[in-house]
């Protein structure tokens, strides 16, 4: 950690060649899913990162990866979504701000449990228990803001919506991401 404060308040000699860093976040999902056609909805929580190279002054290409979990019915019930692939951006420069916007192309899997009966106490099997996981192919665009907070430490914010490439059983909807992100 002291090696990153480090790193950060070093002055930059030209313009920044990577970034990388770590954003949670949160959102609203939902979907009807085959089991029981159970409603699932509510506001998942997740972690995730990102590095990316840039390419010139706007152009930023790289990486990232996520996982997302809702949970449900106050059981232990759950849709877990973990996704990742290519990102590519497009970044401006206004003062200390930074728009940008992009897109994730690659895949995911959603592992869901729904626990409808029972009691989580007893070491019993239950009965009316389903397990279900799914992989899939994904988009993932996305708009975002980044605050400079020195020449090297960013402040990041963006919202997305998962696009699988394919009809899912999963829940979907907007996430809005927070984090820094460390230039150099």
């Amino acid at each position: 950690m002291c090696a990153l404060l480090a790193l950060a308040v070093l002055p930059l000699r030209s313009q920044p060649h990577f970034d990388g860093g770590m954003m949670i976040h949160t959102g609203y999902l939902s979907a009807t899913l085959p089991a029981q056609a159970y409603a699932a909805s509510g506001m998942p929580f997740g972690i995730g990162g990102t590095m990316r190279f840039h390419v010139g002054k706007v152009v930023r290409i790289g990486g990232e990866g996520f996982i997302s979990t809702l949970n449900l019915m106050g059981n232990g019930s759950y849709v877990r979504i973990g996704w990742g692939g290519v990102v590519a951006e497009a970044r401006w420069q206004l003062g200390r701000w930074h728009p940008f916007a992009g897109a994730t192309i690659g895949g995911g899997t959603a592992a869901t449990l729904l626990v409808f009966d029972g009691e989580a106490e007893d070491w019993t099997a239950e009965p009316n228990t389903v397990f279900h996981s799914e992989g899939f192919m994904i988009a993932d665009p996305h708009l975002g803001l980044e605050y400079a907070l020195t020449e090297r430490i960013m402040l990041t914010s963006r919202l997305s919506w998962l696009l699988p490439f394919r009809e899912v059983d999963v829940p979907l909807g907007p996430r809005v991401f927070v984090g820094f992100v460390f230039r150099h």
